[in-house]
């Protein structure tokens, strides 16, 4: 029973030819270890140093197969990994002593595969096995490599993250305790081989570096993740269950002296045995039931690892063990670290979620309940009229009839049966309000341009424009403006006008039109402005419409007439290709060189609608904090006068407080409508821009085969294995010719795959190899098409 409530701990000793029998024995029940060491008798001090030491341990792994480590230790971790539990299988011990053969094992071999492979293998077989639940597997995998985590699948070229393996990941913890990394990369795994994929592509992304006792030392920390959210198929609740698997293989402590370390080896093995050091002070923290703090924040291994171990996780370390008398020292240590763990309990629970969409629709239902018991009550009360459902259309246009005609003085009362009603009625009032109020407004701006006189960049944008501006952002006469600005008077004089801290001179920051550059004369009026605009808009249109279907037909007939000239003659010396890029876009390109200008001109216009929406938000803004600077200004002078309160306990406010509320709200109403249509806006600009990348791409594709079929090659054909030569001083795309060679109806890859099926009876072996065999492929073609690329002259 003592077992369930603590870490278990496995020793495991490297198959060795020099095994220590004379140093190391174990007793008969398998789970102890007796170490005895020689006296060093020449030394002339005293040496009253401990010679004997007996380690008890869950079991010993002396000469085992990877078959019966994994029986032995993982199998029952992997299941109860399967029923919800969180599980973590650490594997410690001095470098070279078989760590990461224990977790991952030796690819070239089916049965030397460790762990990791063996875990997979059963997670997918007792998902086959558990039809009744809905199981969904995905893999993680990272390293923490001199204190910086680094997401060894993000190099995967169907990975989602944004991150690269040179982007560093960051610790973060919920509410529960639990521990994220956020940034690393989550793939989901359907079956055995693509996880397999997963493993063996982030083990060519490890560190690793060759050293006196190990020729493939891992430099880092991994932590490769097996996370299981399951769900009942026959359950109709919302609850899930997401738990996950840990296999860590830990970088094994070293001795400079032994290893005989130096550069970047020494400094990543300082990295290393710091954060081992940080990890046993963490775990004799946790095994202290008197201690409160426990540090886990000292290094990334050991916050990365809070919520894995102990606690609520099945928590199991192999203590890797070296069992030769060189290695005595190292022996000792590490089996004292196994009993530390062995002290740290453990209360596994199961980790059950709920599905919030599920939770909604549950409590829909018991909303539907409450509503009809409700209206069973009303029914028994005689107050069946009353309803609780939402409003219709109809219902809320009659109550919006109701408030205009109250605000018009005929009625003098409304109709409201229920809160929700009531609410609606103030809503309505709200919005009959913001609509009369917006009316004003336009008709006032259809007469005036309104400017901000604090947005000195309006103004100096007008003034640019030739509009006569004092200091003061005032509008000035044609007289003022010649005293003002030493100019001859060209028109009569006008009188000053000011309202407020609003000028006719400007424009309205929240409004999105463009400013006109000029005020209109004093005989103009609005509607006749606006008719003649259109009519001089839409003569134009007609005119750019006409003018781009003669350029169509010119382009069209010039098109042919070249056609016709080239098969007759073509010139023995090709022009450059500048020059004829200029006459390819107004003759053969014509047709794609317009709709290239088209885009262009398209994005240019957007790009100014985004420029004025910024210039409108930004201004927004601006009233936004000056409106709330005021509004805090009166509610201080309210609460240092004393607040008046009515009868029913409400707090009465004046008109200009009121009116400061109102104009923050719509404020804030306006800014989120620009902000929203800015971001509109900016994504139609990304939309263009990359219409105006393809058309581009498309324009000097097209006239690099133009030019080499009418220039680069003779008497119209070319050698299908042959490089095009190109001329000095002009660089051309390569192009490989393979139309005339012929291809084998079965390749390689298919050859490989039958002969496997012929000769591999188990199917688990089958996606072992075929999954080391991708990975090892697409490493191979990457290296091949970095090589292949050519290196560019300067």
């Amino acid at each position: 029973s003592s077992n369930k409530k603590r870490v278990k701990v496995y020793a495991r000793f490297r198959p060795t030819s020099k095994f220590s029998h004379d140093n190391i024995s174990f007793d008969k029940d398998g789970k102890v270890i007796n170490i005895h060491a020689r006296k060093n008798v020449s030394s002339e001090v005293v040496n009253n140093q401990l010679l004997n030491w007996s380690f008890r341990v869950d079991g010993i792994l002396h000469n085992a197969s990877q078959d019966q480590v994994y029986d032995t230790v993982a199998s029952d971790m992997t299941l109860n990994t399967l029923e919800g539990f969180n599980s973590t299988l650490l594997a410690y011990g001095q470098t070279g002593a078989g760590k990461t053969f224990t977790i991952t094992g030796a690819t070239e071999n089916y049965k030397h595969r460790g762990l990791i492979p063996r875990a997979i293998a059963q997670v997918f077989r007792s998902v086959e096995e558990r039809s009744d639940h809905a199981v969904q597997i995905q893999i993680s995998y990272f390293e923490i490599y001199n204190e910086t985590m680094f997401d060894l699948l993000s190099t995967l070229p169907e990975s989602e993250t944004a991150s690269t393996y040179d982007s560093k990941l960051t610790i973060v913890e919920g509410e529960d305790g639990s521990v994220c990394i956020k940034g690393l990369s989550m793939h989901q795994a359907n079956n055995e081989g693509e996880a397999l994929n997963y493993l063996f592509e982030g083990e060519t992304n490890r560190a690793i570096a060759s050293h006196a006792l190990n020729k493939n030392s891992s430099r880092s920390h991994c932590i490769f993740t097996i996370h299981v959210r399951s769900k009942s198929r026959t359950e109709s609740n919302a609850k899930y269950i997401h738990s996950k698997l840990n296999l860590v293989d830990l970088a094994g402590s070293e001795r400079i002296g032994k290893t005989g370390s130096d550069g970047l080896i020494k400094r990543e093995a300082m990295y290393i045995n710091k954060s081992l050091t940080f990890l046993e002070q963490t775990v004799i923290a946790l095994a202290d039931k008197n201690r409160e703090h426990i540090p886990f924040r000292q290094t990334k291994l050991t916050h990365a690892l809070k919520d894995s171990i102990g606690g609520k996780c099945f928590t199991t370390m192999i203590a890797n063990v070296y069992g030769e008398a060189s290695q005595l020292e190292e022996t000792v240590s590490t089996l004292r670290f196994a009993l530390r763990m062995m002290r740290i309990p453990v209360q596994p629970a199961i980790t059950e979620h709920y599905d919030p969409w599920l939770l909604v629709q549950e409590m829909e239902k018991e909303i539907m309940h409450l509503k009809q018991e409700l209206e069973m009550n009303n029914t028994l009360a005689n107050r069946s009229q009353i309803s609780y459902d939402m409003l219709s259309e109809s219902q809320i246009a009659d109550i919006n009839k109701q408030v205009r005609m109250y605000l018009q003085r005929k009625t003098t009362e409304i109709d409201v049966r229920n809160l929700r009603q009531m609410n609606m009625v103030f809503e309505q009032f709200r919005n009959v309000i913001t609509e009369m109020e917006q009316d004003i407004k336009d008709r006032f701006r259809s007469k005036f341009v309104l400017l901000d006189k604090s947005d000195s960049e309006a103004l100096i944008a007008l003034q640019k424009a030739g509009i006569p501006l004092d200091e003061d952002g005032n509008y000035l006469g044609s007289t003022q403006a010649a005293a003002h600005g030493g100019g001859k008077q060209k028109h009569p004089t006008s009188p000053k006008r000011r309202s407020g801290k609003k000028s006719r001179a400007g424009g309205s920051p929240t409004h999105r039109a463009p400013i006109s550059p000029s005020l209109p004369a004093p005989g103009d009026h609005g509607p006749k402005g606006i008719k003649s605009g259109a009519a001089h808009s839409q003569v134009v249109t007609a005119q750019t419409d006409g003018a781009e279907s003669t350029k169509k037909d010119e382009c069209s007939v010039s098109g042919e007439l070249l056609v016709d000239d080239r098969s007759h003659s073509r010139p023995s010396t090709p022009p450059p290709r500048p020059v004829a890029f200029e006459n390819f876009k107004k003759e053969q390109g014509c047709e794609i060189y317009r709709i290239l200008n088209e885009n262009k001109s398209h994005l240019q216009s957007k790009k100014q609608i985004v420029h004025n929406l910024a210039h409108a938000v930004n201004a927004t803004k601006h009233m936004i904090d000056g409106t709330r600077m005021a509004l805090e200004r009166k509610q201080n002078e309210r609460y240092e006068q004393g607040e008046f309160v009515n009868e029913e306990g409400e707090t009465v406010i004046d008109e200009e407080e009121f009116q400061l509320i109102t104009q923050l709200k719509n404020l804030k109403q306006t800014y989120r409508h620009d902000y929203e249509e800015l971001r509109n806006v900016k994504s139609e600009i990304d939309y263009c821009q990359k219409l105006v990348k393809q058309c581009t791409q498309r324009l000097v594709l097209e006239f690099d085969n133009w030019y080499s079929e009418s220039y680069m090659q003779k008497n119209g054909e070319a050698n299908p294995l042959s490089w095009s030569v190109p001329k000095p001083g002009v660089q051309h795309p390569m192009r490989l010719q393979l139309a005339n060679i012929p291809l084998s109806s079965e390749d390689e890859q298919d050859k490989f795959q039958r002969l496997q099926e012929t000769m591999l009876g188990d199917q688990e072996e089958i996606a072992f190899q075929n999954a080391r065999m991708r990975v090892h492929r697409r490493k191979v073609n990457e290296q091949a098409m970095n090589q292949a690329q050519p290196a560019r002259r300067l």
